[in-house]
């Protein structure tokens, strides 16, 4: 189990529960990795410094320990360090020979390993994310939402705007199936993008 230190002013620590259990945090850009994760792959593992491993420089033994190990519905297993860019480049050499080490230990056990930044974590997918993933467990009304599913199969080329105005019931109604549709995936939109009333809506 992580240990999570008392909160600096560096840092924002916490629990995440997550479908398959609960990840650890330590910062705010860790806590949002661990929500774009957790939303765009719901049955995902994710493990917080899951291993430390041992390796040698010169004469010197380090060790390292990884931020998170993911284990993707997919079978791609994956240890992952999240840092600020502003921390890679002060401490690029210093991290250099861990992150080498890193990778060896990864390729030997079928793995991967990369750092993710602000640059690849934070952005349009991220708002979605925080946006709809407490849209997942929220009250649908049935009725609506096969009429919704059925509207958007109907229709050449559905919008969220022409969807709400074609299904016949409440707007309010069609608008919150909308929203836990596209939450539990059974709608699709490009979560690269802001949702807005002209985004595209499939059926995936």
């Amino acid at each position: 189990m992580r240990r999570i230190p008392l909160s600096r002013r560096s840092h924002i620590t916490g629990f995440q529960p997550l479908a398959t259990g609960t990840a650890e945090h330590e910062s705010a850009l860790e806590r949002d990795f661990v929500t774009l994760s957790s939303f765009l792959d719901p049955h995902a593992v994710i493990t917080s410094q899951p291993i430390t491993i041992v390796y040698q420089l010169g004469a010197v033994i380090r060790r390292y320990t990884p931020d998170y190990f993911v284990s993707w519905s997919s079978g791609r297993r994956e240890i992952v360090e999240v840092k600020y860019s502003s921390d890679l480049h002060a401490n690029q050499e210093q991290l250099k020979e861990r992150f080498a080490a890193m990778q060896d230990w990864a390729r030997l056990r079928s793995a991967a390993f990369r750092v993710a930044t602000e640059r690849d974590i934070r952005g349009c997918a991220l708002e979605n994310a925080k946006r709809l993933l407490p849209l997942r467990t929220a009250p649908l009304d049935t009725e609506v939402a096969r009429s919704v599913m059925a509207t958007v199969r109907g229709l050449g080329t559905p919008t969220l705007a022409n969807v709400l105005a074609t299904v016949p019931a409440d707007r309010p109604l069609v608008l919150t199936a909308l929203w836990c549709l596209i939450a539990r995936a059974s709608l699709s939109v490009d979560l690269s993008l802001p949702i807005t009333p002209d985004s595209i809506i499939k059926v995936p």
